[in-house]
């Protein structure tokens, strides 16, 4: 049976420091991300299925990853939790503001990875995550794919 790629893409905003890097963006900065979520899998071959002819429904991967990833992400600020950055980090929690600590350098790289864990699990069985790509800005982005992390 044929393979199918199927991709969705998703916008967030966030915004992060990078602890102990020797540029600008070790301060507290944000950027416009765009998500790029590809599945692989088989259409439906059964007629009574109401996803004939589908690898997965859209909806279903928007489902997943919004929950997972968009409604987490968006609007909020990555820090890692060893920084300098976790006292401010903990003022503007206590200040109502959305704060993610992070046991990783909130990089465009690290970010992607825990993106990958937080998808995987609550995709269904009938697909496999193929690849994620994250752009940071419109020029620069970071893919993990998974037949090179087997």
């Amino acid at each position: 049976m044929n393979k199918i790629r199927v991709t969705k893409s998703f916008n967030f905003e966030t915004a992060h420091a990078l602890y102990g890097y020797d540029g600008k963006c070790k301060n507290i900065h944000g950027h416009s991300y765009k998500l790029f979520v590809t599945v692989k899998g088989t259409p439906i071959q059964d007629n009574s299925n109401p996803k004939f002819g589908m690898v997965i429904d859209f909806g279903d991967i928007k489902k997943v990853v919004k929950a997972q990833v968009v409604d987490q992400f968006d609007h909020a600020i990555l820090l890692n939790e060893n920084s300098p950055h976790k006292t401010l980090g903990d003022q503007l929690i206590a200040e109502g503001h959305k704060v993610i600590f992070t046991s990783y350098q909130p990089s465009c790289e690290n970010m992607l990875l825990d993106m990958v864990d937080l998808i995987r699990p609550h995709l269904d069985a009938s697909v496999e995550l193929h690849s994620l790509r994250l752009h940071e800005t419109e020029t620069s982005y970071a893919e993990w794919i998974a037949e090179d992390n087997k």
